[in-house]
């Protein structure tokens, strides 16, 4: 044993001589070792050769002479494991990884091999507590772009899409009950679209009780083909700066590799997320949410919301089980959801009140209160089902008796604020030919008095089938077909309020009960992936809507859509009159790069 530590006592110094004798040898030869006349005949390009190998065998010595180091410490035993570790943490860090292996750079620390670092990094070995240690703000290996931080991990992701679209409202046809046409153009209009494109931040942060860590999110949407600020159209107004920091899902809260998470903040439900994985169309003009959870057409998608101000538990998976619970209070005073909840700065759910020229001027228009919504999900590739439900309470659509009546009923007034509620089953199996296919069955209802049934097209079925193809390593085909089925009855639009009400006085109007509301949404997309993240898309989608329907394209957050509105009004406030035309063909094609990270 001792002949073995003079052995390595010797190496130690005789490496030690080389590391100092070879540069100071290089730099003679270079600098002042050799004549002027041979200085003068050595070429430039020569001497930047010469001095890059310099540089380079310095960097070698440079490594060699930190593994003998450590070799040395060890040797002595003199410093104790905590004074090592903070030895190693201190002192100035190498990039280890090789160039052949990208990405896996990672800090080394005397006498550890710099691969065997960036394999600990990979989780191949079992670290110990002196390769624990890295750089803040490290790069982490892999393909997420994460860093180390103290005690944790902070990751960015983030979406970028954008489109070229032609899209037609197919209303150019229609006519009115004075038999005027829609105002303005109501076929084909190109346009460019931001789709549901977002940045964002997520990490973990040890709290020192074990094994349970503190997590967070902050996400934004991000305007590429056009300017953020507060919405508007011809049909609707909101507050909301959909660029605003923040403005999507967005939380804090506890979580643990044992128990699952439990955060607070403002999220998708885990209603709309349940199907999210049966959508190959989303952000697309022919995104599912036309249809799903899309109760009375338009493009609110009420069952495919964004919940604020909620707290929501997600359990970890076990044996493909997992549960995802959420609640959000109204955080509202008045009884029937018409004032904007607390904190915010839209009613929930929709717009500001008068939005779309909803009277009188509140949150009557969708509003709600209290909502819960939930998931059980089981997976077990290539099979993946779910079941889901959410409820929202006291849901105020006032708005829509004082579009039918010049003098509402006090009764129907009062019985229009009422829960509604929304369930859901669905299943996605890929087989062994990559043929995926997705199918989801869903039921709305809104619980009214039967005397308001003539006027309620929030309560229906609808069902959505899809099939992806993989082609290649780089190309897929996707084919969708939803159904949205008939209502029990129809508030009637711009040129479908044909009867009289119940208790209606001569001039109001409605759709009335029985009419064909129905609809159905066909769409086909192609992709080619061009690189790591970055996907080309070609989608074509329509909508064929029943003479009272008005289901539209492209529902769910994209940037330009094509909805039931003609351009009769500018404005999207209390004096506005927006026109719905009834009974649409929508057609569309749509171009696009989406880049994901």
């Amino acid at each position: 044993m001792v002949k073995e530590v003079f052995k390595v006592r010797g190496k130690i110094a005789t490496f030690a001589m080389l590391r100092w004798t070879i540069p100071a040898v290089a730099v003679l030869l270079v600098g002042i070792g050799l004549p002027v006349s041979a200085q003068t005949s050595v070429p430039d390009s020569d001497k930047a050769v010469l001095a890059a190998r310099v540089l380079q065998l310095e960097q070698t010595l440079a490594g060699v002479q930190a593994q003998l180091d450590a070799i040395k410490s060890s040797l002595n035993g003199s410093a104790s494991p905590a004074s090592g570790q903070q030895a190693a943490a201190s002192s100035t860090p190498q990039h280890g990884a090789p160039a052949s292996a990208p990405g896996l750079t990672t800090p080394s620390v005397k006498a550890v091999d710099p691969e065997a670092v960036a394999g600990l990094t990979r989780g191949e070995t079992l670290p110990t507590d002196i390769n624990k240690t890295h750089r803040f703000f490290e790069r982490k290996p892999g393909k997420d772009l994460t860093f180390y931080t103290h005690a944790g991990e902070l990751t960015t992701y983030g979406n970028l899409d954008v489109s070229f679209d032609v899209m037609t409202k197919g209303i150019r046809d229609l006519r009115d009950g004075n038999g005027l046409p829609p105002v303005g153009n109501g076929g084909w209009l190109p346009d460019l679209s931001t789709n549901l494109s977002y940045v964002g931040i997520r990490g973990t942060q040890a709290t020192g009780l074990k094994g349970l860590d503190f997590v967070y999110q902050l996400e934004t949407q991000i305007d590429i083909s056009s300017t953020s600020g507060t919405a508007e159209s011809n049909s609707s107004e909101s507050n909301q700066v959909k660029g605003g920091l923040t403005s999507r899902n967005s939380y804090i809260g506890l979580g643990s590799p044992r128990f699952g998470a439990i955060v607070f903040g403002k999220t998708d439900a885990p209603y709309k997320q349940s199907t999210a994985r049966l959508n190959p169309f989303f952000a697309m003009i022919g995104d599912y949410q036309v249809i799903m959870g899309n109760t009375g057409g338009d493009n609110r998608v009420e069952f495919g919301t964004r919940l604020d101000h909620s707290i929501w538990y997600t359990s970890k998976r076990l044996d493909g089980l997992e549960v995802n619970m959420l609640f959000s209070p109204g955080q509202n005073r008045s009884s029937t959801s018409d004032n904007i909840a607390a904190g915010e700065s839209d009613c929930t759910g929709i717009d500001i009140p008068g939005s779309g020229g909803s009277l009188p001027y509140a949150c009557n228009d969708g509003a709600f209160s209290d909502a819960v919504s939930a998931s059980v999900s089981y997976t077990k590739e290539p099979l993946y089902l779910v079941a889901a439900y959410e409820r929202h309470m006291k849901v105020n659509r006032q708005s829509d008796l004082t579009g039918l009546y010049a003098s509402v009923p006090p009764s129907y007034y009062a019985a229009s604020v009422a829960d509604e509620d929304a369930a859901k089953l669905g299943a996605q199996y890929t087989f062994a030919g990559k043929t995926t296919v997705s199918a989801i069955y869903e039921m709305m209802h809104r619980y009214v008095p039967d005397f308001l049934e003539f006027q309620n097209e929030r309560q229906r079925s609808g069902s959505w089938l899809s099939l992806t193809q993989v082609i290649s390593a780089e190309d897929s085909i996707s084919m969708g077909w939803g159904r949205a089925y008939r209502t029990p009855g129809d508030p009637g639009q711009h040129n479908t309020s044909l009867e009289l009400p119940p208790l209606g006085s001569p001039g109001d109007a409605t759709g009335g009960r029985g009419k064909d509301n129905s609809a159905n949404l066909y769409t086909v997309a192609y992709r080619h992936r061009l690189a790591g993240g970055l996907t080309a898309y070609f989608d074509w989608a329509a909508t064929f809507n029943g003479p009272y329907a008005h289901y539209d394209l492209g529902a769910g957050g994209r940037g330009v859509t094509a909805d039931c509105h003609d351009a009769s009004d500018a404005t999207g406030g209390e004096s506005s009159d927006p026109h719905c035309w009834a009974g649409g063909h929508l057609k569309g094609v749509s171009a696009g790069l989406d880049k994901r990270f």
